[in-house]
C-alpha cells in the first residue's frame, strides 16, 4: 500500500506492507485515546512527475494492460504528468489540507502485481524527488 502524508511542506510518500484497514483502525484509536478529531473517507489524491522520467511510459503501459481504475495517468503539460490514486483520505476536518492518503490499488489485480506496481510508483516519485532538487 502506498501511504501518501500531506503537510505544510509537501507530500511524503512511504510504500508499507500494513493491511490498509488495520492502518485505519490504529489511526482512529489513537485520535480517540489522544482525544482528536478525525475525518476519514473514501476519496481521490494526486501528485505530479515529471513527463521526461524514461520509466514512466513502463508504468502507463502496466497500468493499461492490467486494467487498473483505481490508478490513472493524466498529461498536464509538456513537463508534468498527474498520478491519480484511490483511497482513503484521513485528516483532522472533512477541509483539512493535511493529512495522510492511502491508496488502494484495485482488489481485481493479484497481490503480487498490486506491490509491483505500488513500488513503481513509489520509485517514480523518489526519482522525481531527485529531479526536482538537481540544480539544472
Amino acid at each position: 500500500m502506498l501511504k501518501l502524508n500531506y503537510t505544510d511542506v509537501g507530500l511524503y510518500m512511504e510504500q508499507t506492507m500494513t493491511h490498509p484497514e488495520l492502518l485505519i483502525a490504529q489511526r482512529v484509536l489513537l485520535a480517540m485515546r489522544l482525544g482528536q478529531m478525525l475525518h476519514v473517507e473514501p476519496g481521490r489524491a494526486s501528485f505530479l512527475l515529471p513527463a521526461d522520467l524514461p520509466e514512466l511510459e513502463e508504468l502507463e503501459a502496466a497500468l493499461q494492460r492490467e486494467y487498473n481504475p483505481n490508478s490513472t495517468i493524466l498529461l498536464v503539460d509538456d513537463a508534468s504528468v498527474e498520478v491519480n490514486l484511490s483511497g482513503c483520505w484521513m485528516a483532522e476536518s472533512k477541509e483539512a489540507q493535511e493529512g495522510m492518503f492511502l491508496a488502494l490499488m484495485s482488489d481485481s489485480l493479484s497481490e503480487t502485481l498490486r506491490e509491483r506496481i505500488e513500488r513503481f510508483i513509489y520509485k517514480l516519485w523518489q526519482m522525481s524527488e531527485v529531479h526536482i532538487s538537481s540544480p539544472a
